[in-house]
Parts: C-alpha cells; sequence; structure tokens
C-alpha cells in the first residue's frame, strides 16, 4: 500500500534531511529494493529531533524492523548523554539483520534487541520511558495504549506511524480491523484529556502526543 503522501512533495522533504551514514544510506535503498516499509528520512529525521528536543534516554519502539527507526533513536539518545533503545520484532532473522545495521553505525551497544510480540515486552518491560514508538500491525493501536500509558512517563512522548494509512482513514467504505484500529487510535488519543496530540501529514501520517498525566 502507498504511503498517503508521496511523489514530488515526500522526495523533497527526503531531499531536505542532511547528509546521513553510508550504513543508513544502504538500509533506505535495502527498503526501496524490496518493498520494505520504513519510515524514511523525513520520518527518521524528525523521530530524531524530537527525541533530541525532549532529552530523551530511555526510548522503546513497538515494531521495529530491521533496525532504520531504531539508528534514528539510538544516535540522538547518544547525543543526549546515553541511554537505552529498545527493538522489538517477531523475526530473529530481521533482528539478527538490525544487530548488523547498528553495530555498522556504531550504536548496537544502547540497543536492547528483543525477539517477541511488542506490546507484551513493553509491558513486561520496567518503565517509565521518555519516548514510546509504535509501529505494530495496525488492528492492535488501540489496545495496545493501556500499556503505552503504563510505561511512558509524564512529559513523555509517543510516536505512532501510519495514521493516514495510505488514505485509508478517509474513505467510509474502508472498514477493515486495521482502517479500524487506526482510526480507533487516532480518536482515543486525540479526545483524551490526558495527551495534547497533533497528525503531522508526512509520509504516511505520524501523530505526536504529549502525555499530560
Amino acid at each position: 500500500m502507498p504511503d498517503a503522501i508521496t511523489g514530488p512533495l515526500q522526495a523533497y522533504l527526503d531531499g531536505l534531511v542532511p547528509p546521513r551514514h553510508p550504513e543508513l544510506v544502504a538500509m533506505e535503498e535495502y527498503a526501496r529494493a524490496r518493498g520494505f516499509p520504513i519510515i524514511g528520512p523525513a520520518c527518521g529525521h524528525l523521530c530524531y529531533q524530537i527525541a533530541r528536543l525532549t532529552g530523551a534516554r530511555r526510548v522503546f519502539e513497538l515494531g521495529s524492523g530491521y533496525g532504520y527507526s531504531t539508528a534514528w533513536f539510538a544516535r540522538a539518545v547518544r547525543e543526549n548523554g546515553g541511554g537505552e533503545v529498545h527493538h522489538t520484532v517477531w523475526d530473529e532473522a530481521l533482528s539478527r539483520q538490525a544487530q548488523g545495521h547498528l553495530g555498522a553505525l556504531g550504536l548496537a551497544e544502547l540497543v536492547r534487541f528483543h525477539v517477541a510480540e511488542a506490546v507484551s515486552t513493553l509491558s513486561q518491560t520496567t518503565g517509565p520511558f521518555d519516548l514510546i514508538f509504535s509501529d505494530i500491525d495496525k488492528e492492535g493501536y488501540p489496545a495496545s495504549l493501556p500499556v503505552i500509558e503504563a510505561r511512558l512517563r509524564t512529559g513523555g512522548v509517543l510516536i505512532v506511524d501510519n495514521l493516514l494509512w495510505g488514505n485509508r482513514v478517509l474513505d467510509a467504505d474502508q472498514t477493515d480491523p486495521a482502517t479500524e484500529g487506526v482510526r480507533g487510535l487516532t480518536r482515543l488519543v486525540t479526545q483524551s484529556p490526558a495527551w495534547v496530540s497533533s497528525v503531522l501529514p508526512i509520509r504516511d501520517g505520524l501523530l505526536l502526543a504529549l502525555r499530560l498525566g
């Protein structure tokens, strides 16, 4: 499924991102060649910027792929003075691939690798976290929120990917579980007094939310 923001506009935004480590560029080329979903340069750089702005030193990723988003968060954590980033995937091969990439980037020592279901792993990991990033199966988005709220500190930041979901959220006829999951989480966060949130129209939509309490 294509992202919500594509073509010249997204290429322009990606082109504004400063030059990146060759390993990160190789990860982007791998995703392009194989159609593997990653957040891409503009979103990655934004995640890095948010982590730097908030001084995040403990980050948990719900769904990490082969470590592309992890690399952006780990770089920010290192520059914030050190800490840890939790990388979670179901697939052992993806975890090994991520370990290789992050090792090449000199970031592996900051990363805790989990091969397990992401939400249950978060529930079993001692908090609080400064920043939580979510990119799990979309039908699981709403049910993940109570666990996120239990592990994210007051004043912490939640970032969730694919909130525009290829613009399917705009089509009332799209009622599949994944699309409804995206809509459900969006409503839960944007309508809750416990959060200050915005959906940023970049690539496929990022939810950025500040936890008030």
